[in-house]
């Protein structure tokens, strides 16, 4: 298990082929029924404020992410091959096996202070979700909020969980104070469907509810509407009921992508296609033959519905509410780590509109 990277310790012990090293990390379970199954490793993070390497597309230069692996569970996660770096196992290892960086507050709030932090935007739940179960019982996003609120620290949250309502004084306090982004993903209202790709993650229509929520309370959301996916998500009739569930809600704009499938969650997704849509895998194999993204006349024609549908609907196509750059890129500084890979791929991305 490679954890060195993630730990204070100047001197982390080397990897143990048994287990964890136990002086770099604390291992827990809780019997719980919402925890039933979940090993939660907990370790002291050597830095928290994560910069994306310069060939990626992202829109944003440097990411928190408080955990790793998640229990949303979500079939195509792109982040599951980021398990793979701590040499764990990216199907169930990766839904069932938590990282918790139990000091991220403490440490983003030092690393705040540092006279070489220039005030760029902060992205969070650009990699797995910081409002996953695990943050009802580990509370860190307050700490993280309260850190960003107290420099005026841009800062952007794209998450599938209802959580984020706990934060809400703290939310509407930081946007009184600096910019703040606060996107939904909801790629699709099928209950059938998301009870089967998203088996951990609150129901469509409850993130939805968050949507309006945080418009009644004046924090402008848009919806990442991710993933719309090829023949089962896809169809007409059900981009419109999505689309049109999603301006009911009040979301400032809504940006559709397109499934991906990179290494790591392609295994997965494939292997769950397999077993419940058989009828689809080759279909799938020809869509995607070229690599991890469908072609792009695909991408294009469902762009194009999809903002067809929110001009018909009377919201914006990806901008409102939506985290945004605040700087160009500059010399990478110390705050940089490793871990930057987890949010950031060298190959073209999608993401781009996040």
């Amino acid at each position: 298990m490679r954890w060195e990277n993630l730990t204070d310790s100047d001197h982390a012990r080397a990897a143990d082929p048994a287990l964890f090293g136990a002086d770099a990390v604390t291992t827990r379970t809780f019997d719980t029924p919402e925890f039933r199954g979940v090993t939660f490793h907990e370790v002291r993070a050597r830095s928290i404020l994560n910069r994306v390497p310069g060939a990626s597309r992202m829109p944003f230069e440097w990411t928190v992410n408080p955990y790793r692996g998640c229990t949303h569970a979500c079939v195509y996660c792109f982040a599951r091959k980021t398990h793979s770096y701590l040499d764990l196992d990216t199907g169930l290892g990766f839904d069932s096996q938590i990282v918790v960086k139990v000091n991220a507050p403490e440490l983003l709030r030092r690393q705040l202070a540092s006279r070489r932090w220039q005030g760029e935007h902060v992205a969070m739940g650009t990699n797995v979700d910081c409002y996953q179960r695990a943050e009802g019982r580990y509370r860190l996003m307050p700490g993280i909020i309260e850190a960003l609120t107290e420099r005026a620290n841009p800062f952007s949250i794209l998450t599938k969980g209802t959580l984020i309502l706990r934060d809400l004084d703290l939310l509407t306090r930081a946007a009184r104070v600096t910019d703040v982004g606060i996107s939904v993903s909801v790629g699709f209202t099928d209950a059938e469907l998301w009870r089967t790709v998203e088996p951990g993650t609150p129901a469509p229509e409850r993130r939805l509810e968050v949507v309006r929520t945080l418009g009644e309370h004046g924090i402008g959301c848009g919806v990442l509407m991710a993933p719309v996916i090829p023949f089962l998500g896809d169809e007409p009739a059900q981009l419109r009921a999505t689309v049109r569930a999603i301006a009911a809600a009040g979301a400032t704009s809504v940006t559709p992508l397109v499934l991906h499938l990179r290494p790591g969650a392609r295994e997965w997704f494939m292997a769950w296609l397999a077993r419940h849509h058989p009828h689809l895998v080759r279909r799938y194999e020809r869509l995607y033959a070229e690599g991890a993204y469908a072609p792009k006349w695909y991408q294009r024609r469902i762009t194009r519905q999809v903002h067809d549908l929110a001009r018909e609907y009377g919201i914006g196509p990806t901008r409102g509410g939506m985290p945004r750059r605040t700087a160009e890129p500059g010399p990478a500084r110390p705050a940089e780590t490793a871990e930057a890979a987890e949010t950031a791929s060298t190959e073209p991305t999608q993401l781009s509109l996040i």
